[in-house]
């Protein structure tokens, strides 16, 4: 008799329990760290071994629980005030947040709701739709797929203040375990394994990114902040010791791509590049040792220089 195999990350239906199975025993278990849900979800898991029915993944010691008295903080007392008149007292009045406008970027256009026919789906495709464990076998793209049932949430995950849950459910819960269990609220024939297969062809251009850079006597680290970079399809080089070209795409969709001029010169060879999850840190190596005023060279410096260590000699 088939059965679903509980480990996170697999969700798979077997019925040889001798099958090999690949999963995350926890899920602080693997060093990527993603900004969204869907990315997460979406972490390859790390550790083989064999299906299971039954929940045998080490659960983590409880922590303790603050009351949360000893954090409030204690009310704002009223401040007296004298200016020769009878004495009266002023409530400090706590600054407004500005009126946020609404933004101009039209919303991105709704993902297809069916697969594509015309293309074939892989084997151990995990299913789109959120909180849908569905997987996809090697004859899902060859056989009839009538019979298929997709449970899943059409609504986001909601977290606040320790509850769990889905926007489109009531149900709310304090582990995260628990909350990866919540059943999907709504059904749909088939489940959703590729959707159309393309992508939007409207990629959005970024003209500018900000950037920051602190620097010692022979070492520059510039951050340059923009999210997402899709890191397989990510170009940064240096051409010459003073220029730095890169290349940045994203994963959802936009694109930053310049040539800029350094403001002193770098030995190209040991200079390096890393891609986070919300920036991309340059460490440029100086040749002459002397103090960046500005990254760019086209920029105009300022009176503020940040430089940790011994300054160079005059």
């Amino acid at each position: 008799m088939p059965e679903k195999c509980v480990h996170k990350g697999c969700g798979k239906t077997f019925t040889d329990s001798n099958e090999d199975c690949i999963y995350h025993p926890g899920w602080n278990c693997c060093k990527p760290r993603v900004l969204t849900f869907d990315e997460f979800l979406s972490i390859p898991p790390c550790t083989t071994g064999k299906h299971s029915t039954v929940e045998d993944t080490p659960t983590p010691a409880p922590t303790s629980k603050l009351t949360g008295l000893e954090d409030t903080a204690p009310p704002s007392k009223p401040v007296a005030v004298s200016d020769g008149a009878p004495k009266e007292f002023a409530v400090p009045r706590l600054p407004q947040a500005p009126q946020q406008t609404a933004s101009a970027t039209p919303p991105p256009p709704p993902e297809s709701e069916s697969d594509d026919p015309s293309i074939a789906i892989p084997a151990n495709k995990s299913c789109r739709r959120r909180g849908c464990n569905a997987v996809s076998s090697e004859k899902t793209g060859s056989s009839s797929r009538d019979d298929e049932e997709c449970v899943h949430h059409p609504g986001h995950p909601i977290f606040h203040e320790g509850s769990k849950g889905w926007t489109c459910c009531k149900r709310r819960v304090l582990e995260f375990d628990e909350f990866m269990k919540i059943e999907g609220c709504k059904r749909k024939n088939r489940h959703l394994f590729i959707g159309s297969g393309k992508k939007d062809s409207k990629e959005e251009t970024l003209t500018t990114v900000r950037h920051d850079f602190y620097q010692t006597r022979n070492v520059v680290i510039a951050s340059l902040y923009i999210k997402k970079v899709d890191k397989p399809q990510a170009n940064i080089n240096f051409p010459s010791p003073t220029d730095l070209v890169v290349d940045l795409p994203t994963t959802d969709n936009k694109r930053y791509k310049a040539n800029i001029p350094l403001f002193g010169q770098i030995d190209t060879a040991k200079s390096a590049s890393k891609i986070m999850g919300t920036k991309v840190e340059l460490t440029l190596v100086k040749l002459d040792g002397a103090s960046w005023p500005t990254l760019r060279s086209d920029e105009q410096p300022t009176s503020e220089i940040l430089q940790i260590g011994n300054a160079g000699r005059a």
